[in-house]
C-alpha cells in the first residue's frame, strides 16, 4: 500500500480540515497516512513566523478560509475557534503517545472536534480528558507519560525530525522527501506519490 506522511500539530488550525478528512482520502485512495504529530510553533519561532497572532486582517481572511474549505468537505466548524491555544506542546505530546500505541489518529480527530466544533483548546481541559476518553484512553495514565521525560524528549525528537526535513508548516505531506505544505497541497502530493505529477 503506498504511504504518505503526514507531519501536523494540534494547534494548526489548517491541519483541522487534514485531521478530519484522511481517514476518508485513505479509503477512496488505498493510501495509508502516516501521522506524524511535531512542535510546529519552535519552528516557527526559530524563523520569527508568527503569522495570525496580532494580524487581524489575516487572521479574519484564514478563518474564512477554513471556514469555505471546510464546507467543500461536509464539515460544520464553529468558528472562530479559540486562537492560539496555550497547551500545543502537551496536546502533541500526548498524540505521539497515541501514535506509539495505535489509538492516536482517534485522540486527534476527537481533540480537534471538540476544539472547532464545541470551543474547547486541544491540550486543556475539558477537551484533553474528554478526547482521550473518546480515544478508549484513562488520562490518569496517559498524561505522566505524556508529561515525563521521555515524552518530553520525544516530541523534540519528531521536531528534529521535521526541521531535517525542511518542514516548516501544519499540516505537510511528505512523498519521497518531496513536501507538500498546506491541507491544499493534499491532492498534489497523492499525484505526485502516484507518478501523475512530475518536475524536472
Amino acid at each position: 500500500m503506498a504511504a504518505l506522511d503526514f507531519w501536523f500539530s494540534i494547534g494548526s488550525t489548517y491541519s483541522y480540515l487534514s485531521v478530519m478528512r484522511l481517514a476518508d482520502v485513505s479509503a477512496q485512495t488505498g493510501i495509508r497516512f502516516n501521522w506524524r504529530p511535531f512542535n510546529v510553533r519552535a519552528i516557527m519561532r526559530e524563523m520569527d513566523n508568527i503569522p495570525f497572532a496580532n494580524k487581524p486582517v489575516k487572521a479574519a481572511y484564514m478563518w474564512r478560509d477554513v471556514a469555505r474549505r471546510a464546507a467543500r468537505y461536509g464539515l460544520r466548524p464553529q468558528l472562530p475557534a479559540p486562537y492560539p491555544i496555550s497547551e500545543l506542546e502537551r496536546a502533541n505530546r500526548v498524540a505521539l503517545v497515541g501514535m506509539s500505541e495505535g489509538w492516536g489518529e482517534a485522540y486527534v480527530r476527537a481533540a480537534y472536534i471538540r476544539w472547532f466544533e464545541h470551543g474547547e483548546p486541544a491540550g486543556s481541559e475539558p477537551n484533553l480528558g474528554a478526547a482521550l476518553r473518546a480515544a478508549g484512553q484513562d488520562p490518569d495514565s496517559v498524561l505522566p507519560r505524556a508529561d515525563g521525560p521521555d515524552g518530553i524528549a520525544q516530541l523534540d525528537i519528531a521536531t528534529a525530525k521535521a526541521r531535517a526535513l525542511g518542514i516548516f508548516g501544519s499540516p505537510t505531506f511528505v512523498a519521497d522527501r518531496e513536501l507538500f505544505w498546506g491541507d491544499d497541497r493534499l491532492e498534489d502530493a497523492i499525484d505526485w506519490l502516484g507518478g501523475r505529477l512530475v518536475v524536472p
